[in-house]
């Protein structure tokens, strides 16, 4: 039996209760910084063997909205995928609505929801869906991010939400909540101009994006549920209850591999806050040894080179996520294919903390840890292989 340790818990915390405590996000990345080699770039060969275009690598700041970055990169590349001229969609005005509708299900709900930065893959495409969306350059957030925008306002929201349900019912709460959002992130324009056209969020959406929600599906693996069937994404920044296809464990990667040969690329949501998971050297893998069995010269060498991984399981992968080893903590966009010197292959991965490690904002995922680490993935339909599509009538 393979021995599984807690995480420490003021990184659980922090990831799980959102606006409850601060900087989550600086806790997370700085919970990685020792998670490096040195020398690692030059002991690893890696060679593209396929590799989608994608827009340039953005920085979420102290911001906790990943999940809208990269998700509205996946957005991007698919214009490009189109043949269409991709344009910066603004990240934070995706983030801005899905913080309108969270507060709406708060009060909804009476409270138990989780409040704060926090959301999934689905919410872009759904805020695309209502909303529409910007580019960057319209909406800016206002630098929602810096070191103290997000704790600012999320203290501030979750004030006027809480009284909202548990005082006397004041029904001019949305007004004020969508207020207090405004005054941090800045209001949304009516209409704007672009490339001497003027537009509205929706028509924007409709006319130079151009892509259908409908097209979009969201996928995990979970031997709880029946699988090719929907069920709820059981994670707590899923506030919505939107549900996923529930696969088989190795149709993750098939998945993926099959939407990357199609010139797709995949919405990725995973943990990183593993011993495996080195930013600053952009590699991610699953030792095959505990990290507390390693020695120091183990752990030294972590990043230093291909290293062998564990076998991973149906069994092990759902008792990470029953346990808390595996938690919802960050949203990436996988864009390609590589292979290490060995002839090993890695997803090539796309991430939102600026280009600030040995690969320019960019990693090199193992298999392996997909199929460990994902929580969930979003890609068009038509990137599914199809007996998988077949199985999932879609």
């Amino acid at each position: 039996m393979t021995k599984i340790s807690m995480k420490p818990l003021w990184l659980a915390a922090g990831l799980l209760l959102g606006a409850n405590v601060g900087f989550a996000q600086d806790n997370l990345v700085n919970s990685l910084k020792d998670n490096q080699s040195e020398a690692s770039k030059n002991s690893f060969t890696f060679t593209e063997v396929m590799n989608t275009e994608a827009t340039s690598v953005k920085n979420q700041k102290s911001s906790g909205t990943c999940w809208s970055y990269s998700t509205n990169s996946f957005l991007e590349s698919e214009m490009i995928r189109m043949g269409k001229k991709p344009v910066d969609l603004a990240d934070l005005f995706s983030a801005r609505n899905v913080y309108v509708e969270k507060g709406i299900n708060f009060v909804r709900m009476h409270g138990a929801l989780t409040l704060g930065d926090g959301g999934a893959c689905h919410d872009v495409i759904n805020m695309f869906a209502k909303y529409g969306a910007m580019p960057q350059d319209v909406y800016t957030g206002n630098d929602y991010g810096g070191k103290t925008s997000s704790d600012k306002m999320n203290k501030l929201t979750e004030a006027i939400l809480k009284k909202a349900v548990q005082g006397d019912f004041d029904p001019n709460w949305k007004t004020n909540y969508i207020g207090a959002i405004d005054s941090c992130m800045g209001a949304v324009p009516e209409k704007f101009t672009y490339e001497g056209k003027e537009y509205t969020p929706k028509t924007f959406a409709k006319e130079v994006v151009g892509v259908n929600p409908a097209d979009y599906v969201e996928l995990s693996s979970f031997n709880t549920s029946p699988y090719y069937q929907k069920t709820v994404l059981m994670v707590p920044d899923n506030w919505s209850y939107d549900q996923v296809y529930n696969v088989q464990m190795d149709d993750i990667t098939k998945i993926i591999d099959n939407a990357l040969k199609g010139g797709f690329t995949v919405a990725w949501a995973t943990d990183v806050s593993e011993k495996g998971f080195s930013w600053k050297n952009g590699v991610a893998y699953v030792p095959q040894k505990d990290f507390e069995s390693m020695s120091a010269d183990e752990k030294k060498a972590m990043f230093n080179g291909p290293k062998p991984e564990k076998e991973i399981t149906v069994d092990l992968r759902q008792a990470a996520f029953d346990d808390y080893q595996t938690t919802d903590d960050h949203g990436m966009q996988i864009t390609g294919m590589a292979k290490d010197q060995n002839g090993k292959e890695y997803y090539i991965v796309k991430n939102s903390w600026g280009a600030t490690n040995d690969y320019k904002g960019y990693l090199y995922v193992t298999k392996n840890f997909v199929k460990y680490k994902t929580t969930a993935f979003l890609l068009h339909k038509k990137g599914i292989p199809s007996d998988i599509r077949k199985k999932l009538d879609i």
